[in-house]
């Protein structure tokens, strides 16, 4: 490696408070000086700003550990291909970033400091175009996929049956990348709900986010017959074929379009399986039909529901959830899938160990670090915690493991 680690990490540590800030220059310089770069990125800026110091803190992160920056910049580079990222658009953004650095560092900045990050991106830039140029070789940067069947599953939230028109390999287990005309360039994750079809199509299950662009257009506006774009299948959340061990699955909220596509797997290769399938209340239970259909298919398969009251709080249901898995005794020996909102995963992992399972048997997909809570998050802490940063491969960053 190169550059020097120590001095980026105490040059980074100067702007990370004014991360903001940073942001706004390095885009407006880029947009400045490369006036045909800003037709690749969407209207609202705000998260795309967000996404950049998320991207900034995590090299900062993995400094000290280059097998995990090597695999974090060959999921930027693959993944950047479905924002159609060139080859020439590197060297436009390695000089926003150090003027952006520099306007912020104050007497920081020296020519230590510039050689250190211009070494850096000279490694970021060639690693991310190296995996791009492989991926070419190897996958589209994109499909175009059909809206087969639309089904309202509940008032805020929609099942999508999508045919990408050409062979869509994935495993049961892995997440996809949506984006829509009707809110162009705007990228948000959705993991398969099925396992491979002889027709290639593949579900995916949208709840509505409050002020979400994406997910808004797709419960609310997409109608069959409509093209959706789709990334390359990510994430490394997949069952282990050849164990005899039983599976224990965990669902909440939508973390069951997951779940359920693995269940399909285990059809394949039957084994005993429990799931249990929390929500907020019944009516959060959208996809009943399916799991009863699952459940009189298949003898080997118990699902136990865990929904309070209509009405009921979170932390409610929550502890029905949690209490159980307690009542049910030991986990050990079990391979153990987790699925659902981030915290509701990190909660149950901390349970699970305490009843018995092994550590490395439990699988779920990366989990976001939210830092030292002891202290107020940094900015660029901030911004690594926020829930949804959605441009990368996050399975496959060097081995990160979250929800």
């Amino acid at each position: 490696m190169a550059f020097d680690p120590a001095v980026l990490r105490d040059s980074f540590a100067v702007v990370e408070r004014r991360a903001d800030h940073v942001a706004k220059y390095f885009y407006a310089h880029l947009f400045a000086h490369n006036p045909g770069v800003r037709a690749l990125f969407p209207d609202d800026m705000a998260e795309q700003r967000d996404r950049l110091f998320a991207a900034l803190t995590q090299l900062v992160l993995r400094l000290e550990k280059p097998e995990r920056l090597t695999a974090y910049l060959a999921a930027l580079g693959r993944d950047h291909r479905k924002f159609e990222a060139l080859p020439e658009h590197y060297p436009a953004v390695g000089a926003s970033l150090i003027a952006a650095l520099k306007h912020f560092s104050g007497q920081a900045w020296n020519p230590e400091v510039e050689k250190a990050w211009s070494e850096a991106y000279a490694v970021i830039s060639q690693a991310m175009t190296d995996a791009a140029r492989q991926a070419e070789t190897e996958q589209p940067a994109w499909w175009d996929a059909r809206i087969t069947h639309r089904r309202r599953a509940s008032a805020d939230l929609v099942v999508l049956t999508l045919d990408p028109g050409r062979p869509y390999p994935f495993t049961p287990g892995q997440y996809l990348s949506v984006c829509s005309p009707r809110a162009a360039r705007v990228w948000r994750p959705y993991s398969i709900a099925n396992a491979p079809r002889a027709d290639g199509t593949v579900d995916i299950h949208v709840r509505r986010v409050p002020g979400g662009l994406l997910s808004t257009a797709l419960v609310d506006g997409v109608t069959e017959g409509e093209s959706l774009r789709l990334g390359a299948p990510m994430g490394s959340s997949l069952l282990d074929r050849e164990s005899p061990r039983p599976l224990l699955a965990v669902a909440g909220g939508t973390g069951w379009s997951q779940i359920g596509a693995l269940v399909e797997q285990v059809a394949e290769r039957p084994r005993p399986a429990v799931v249990f399938l929390g929500a907020r209340s019944d009516a959060d239970l959208y996809d009943l039909d399916r799991v009863r259909e699952l459940v009189d298919r298949h003898p080997w398969l118990e699902v136990v529901l865990a929904a309070p009251e209509d009405g009921a709080s979170r932390d409610e249901a929550a502890l029905l959830l949690r209490n159980g898995l307690i009542e049910r005794g030991s986990w050990a020996g079990y391979d153990i899938h987790l699925s659902g909102p981030p915290g509701m995963v990190g909660e149950l992992v901390r349970l699970l160990r305490t009843r018995g399972a092994d550590e490395k048997l439990i699988h779920h997909d990366p989990l976001p670090d939210l830092g030292d809570q002891s202290r107020p998050l940094t900015p660029a802490e901030w911004f690594l915690a926020r829930p949804e940063v959605h441009w990368i491969n996050a399975a496959q960053l060097g081995g990160d493991e979250r929800a």
